[in-house]
């Protein structure tokens, strides 16, 4: 049986998945500092009022409409009107992820063999997402310097005639920094007629100690959403309720799209036909969408009050690890240690597991160039989170530091 190529992966169990799997079947304990599922993290959901969402009589007739319900559509513009932005159903559609929203995106913008421009480090979803489109991603660095940024010499070197949009994260996962480069960015796309994508589902969870996103009325210059402000070049803004209301297992994104008319009207003409096709939108949780949002302020508070004692946990255990550093991180579920690339980040993740019991992700799962990156999510419970740092700083001892700092 001939496959294709385009989904020709190597699904090998790896060593770090082989040792996670034999310590969960031998019994031991595992300090699991990769959370990402907000569902088993011990935060407290109002279990009657999501289920009741789903009780709308509405969902029993069957209404299509490409874009999706226009109850639901509406909902999501009062969401960016909240922060600051005019939104317009007619530029909303739903999807049911954010994964599906980068697909039809896709279509929409670039043919086989065309390329799309990505920050890396990032979310290494994409990489899939991208070549199951048969498009090529072209990653672009984001570097550290008294925080992260992007390369932007770098990132036009990469411009080729088969560029169709560069893609960011705002802000980014895993290094939680805001993008700051919007102009350039937008300049860039204007120039050479390419499209902006921004994948912002972590927007609403801004550390404390940095800036929040803003609201309507903040001062120029903080942060914000993509969907807020003038928009020269032609702008997809991806978002949805698996991070927004901490409700991964219930489906619902959508894809905001901004620009100059002329280009804003096509796109939209065109992307209707692309969700026409699919239909992919189930009535339950569109009718669901409106109450979801409206209660998604108790979850980011009860998410940003974890991540936030997560990271003061975090500092006070590095205090006595000299070997050991965090890099700045202004929002998001996660953060990025440096510690002496004495190896690969895989030997070390998998020793980890083996000899201390606590996972953490490896750079390289992300991009990160070089070794010595393990990334940790601060969205596990307080008192695991603890002890899973500890465990790991225990890995580098003082000899190991003063070999690192020689």
């Amino acid at each position: 049986m001939r496959f294709s190529r385009r989904t020709a992966w190597d699904v090998e169990e790896t060593r770090l998945a082989r040792a996670l799997r034999e310590r969960r079947e031998a019994g031991l304990e595992i300090l699991d500092l990769t959370a990402s599922n907000p569902t088993r993290c011990g935060f407290r959901y109002d279990e009657a009022g999501i289920l009741a969402a789903l009780g709308d009589r509405e969902a029993l007739s069957y209404d299509p409409d490409p874009r999706g319900m226009l109850r639901a559509r509406e909902a999501v513009c009062r969401y960016y009107g909240e922060r600051g932005a005019t939104v317009g159903p007619e530029r909303v559609f739903l999807t049911t992820s954010t994964s599906e929203a980068y697909s039809w995106v896709f279509r929409l913008l670039c043919d086989a063999g065309d390329e799309v421009l990505i920050a890396q480090p990032s979310y290494p979803l994409f990489d899939f997402l991208a070549q199951i489109e048969d498009v090529r991603l072209v990653p672009f660095p984001l570097i550290y310097d008294h925080g992260w940024q992007i390369d932007l010499p770098s990132l036009r070197a990469r411009v080729t005639e088969r560029t169709r949009a560069i893609a960011v994260v705002h802000p980014n996962n895993p290094t939680g920094h805001w993008t700051r480069e919007r102009r350039e960015l937008e300049e860039l796309c204007r120039e050479y007629g390419l499209a902006l994508i921004v994948d912002e589902v972590f927007l609403d969870y801004g550390m404390a100690a940095a800036h929040p996103v803003a609201k309507s009325g903040d001062k120029d210059g903080a942060p914000r959403s993509f969907a807020a402000g003038e928009h020269p070049c032609l702008t997809f803004v991806l978002s949805g309720i698996s991070k927004i209301a901490a409700l991964p297992q219930m489906k619902a994104a959508w894809i905001c799209a901004c620009g100059p008319e002329r280009g804003l009207h096509e796109a939209l003409e065109r992307l209707e036909v692309v969700a026409d096709t699919f239909l992919s939108m189930n009535a339950p949780v569109q009718c669901a969408l409106p109450s979801w949002l409206d209660g998604a302020g108790a979850m980011q508070e009860q998410i940003r009050r974890r991540t936030a004692a997560n990271l003061r946990a975090l500092d006070a255990v590095l205090k006595g690890a000299p070997a050991v550093t965090r890099l700045d991180v202004e929002a998001g579920w996660y953060a990025v240690l440096r510690v002496p690339a004495l190896g690969s980040d895989e030997d070390l993740a998998v020793r980890l597991v083996e000899e201390r019991g606590v996972s953490v992700h490896p750079g390289y799962f992300f991009g990160f160039p070089g070794e010595g990156w393990p990334v940790i999510s601060l969205l596990s419970e307080e008192e695991e989170f603890r002890r899973g740092v500890e465990a790991l700083c225990g890995e580098f001892g003082e000899g190991q530091g003063l070999e690192f700092r020689d």
